[in-house]
């Protein structure tokens, strides 16, 4: 009956250190997982704060390219006025 006392006492014992095992690990992996998630979360956002920019940037490119084609048939329209007014006659 002792023998069973104490071999139930040692099972116990081992199951506690056991999960204390398990808890510990399970922290640690735990909190590495996060900063790992926290480094990519903050990989991910400087990476759409920089498509951001360029996108800005290339609105802002599309929306002058329009303007600079227009002043650019003016000038050539102006450049044919000019040609012709002093083509030899």
């Amino acid at each position: 009956m002792t023998e069973a006392i104490i071999a139930a006492g040692a099972a116990i014992v081992v199951g506690a250190f056991s999960l204390i095992g398990v808890i510990i690990t399970n922290n640690r992996s735990n909190d590495r997982m996060r900063n790992e998630m926290k480094t990519a979360q903050a990989v991910t956002e400087e990476r759409i704060s920089e498509l951001t920019r360029e996108v800005r940037l290339h609105n802002d490119f599309a929306r002058r390219v329009p303007v600079i084609e227009e002043q650019m048939k003016v000038t050539n329209h102006r450049l044919s006025d000019l040609e012709e007014f002093h083509k030899p006659k």
